[in-house]
C-alpha cells in the first residue's frame, strides 16, 4: 500500500504479512530481538504452541519455533519503523497500557513504555484503510497470507515449496494455491517423449 494516509507502522505490517506469508498473530507477536536483519528472517512460535507444565505446577517455556522469511520491501521499511529501537515489540500502539491493566513485560517496549499492537487493533486499522461499503467491509489480515500463496502458486511454485513457505502440515490445505500453468504441464509432458532421458 503506497497511500500516504497509511501510517508507516501499517505499511510495514502489511508488507511483512505478505512477503512472509505469515499468520497475523505470529507477525504481531514478533519482538525486535527475534529479527535477523541480515538473513531477512525471524523465528516465531509454531501454530498451536503452548507452554508445557512441569510437575508441581512449574511452567516451562517449551515451544516449537519456525522460521519466517521476508524480502526487500520489509527490509527497507523495518529500520524506518524501529528508529533505532533494539528491543521490545516490533509493532506498537501509540499509547501506554491503561492504569490497572496487567500486561506481560514482553508486550511493552522497555524504552517507550508503549504496548504491543493487538490483533483487534490491527484488524480495525486494515478495515479502515480498505472498507468501501462502510465499517466492517474491509479486508481481513489473513488475506495477505492468502494473496502471497496465491501469487506464488501462479508463479509456478511447487506444492512442496508452498508447504515450506506457509508451514502448512497437510498438502490438501494448499491445493487451491497450486495451479500449474499450461506451459509447465506441457514442459512436464515433454519428459515422456521418445528419447527423453529416464532413470
Amino acid at each position: 500500500m503506497a497511500r500516504r494516509e497509511v501510517h508507516l507502522r501499517e505499511k510495514t505490517l502489511y508488507r511483512m504479512l505478505y512477503e512472509s506469508a505469515g499468520r497475523s498473530e505470529e507477525i504481531l507477536g514478533v519482538n525486535i530481538e527475534d529479527l535477523d536483519f541480515a538473513g531477512r528472517r525471524c523465528q516465531v512460535k509454531a501454530k498451536g504452541a503452548r507452554t508445557k507444565a512441569r510437575r508441581r505446577g512449574q511452567v516451562r517455556e517449551d515451544f516449537v519455533l519456525e522460521t519466517l522469511y521476508w524480502d526487500a520491501g520489509t527490509a527497507r521499511l523495518l529500520p524506518r519503523l524501529l528508529k533505532g529501537r533494539t528491543r521490545g515489540p516490533v509493532f506498537l500502539t501509540h499509547r501506554r497500557p491503561g492504569p490497572g491493566k496487567v500486561v506481560n513485560s514482553r508486550d511493552v517496549c522497555p524504552d517507550t513504555g508503549l504496548a504491543r499492537l493487538s490483533y483487534g487493533q490491527a484488524r480495525a486499522l486494515l478495515d479502515e484503510h480498505t472498507a468501501v461499503g462502510g465499517p466492517g467491509t474491509g479486508w481481513n489480515l489473513h488475506e495477505f497470507r492468502h494473496s502471497a500463496l496465491t501469487h506464488l502458486g501462479q508463479a509456478g511454485a511447487s506444492l512442496l515449496m508452498l508447504m515450506a513457505k506457509s508451514r502448512h502440515k497437510k498438502p490438501e490445505n494448499l491445493r487451491r494455491y497450486f495451479k500449474p500453468s499450461p506451459e509447465s504441464i506441457a514442459e512436464l509432458t515433454s519428459l515422456l517423449a521418445p528419447g527423453a532421458s529416464r532413470r
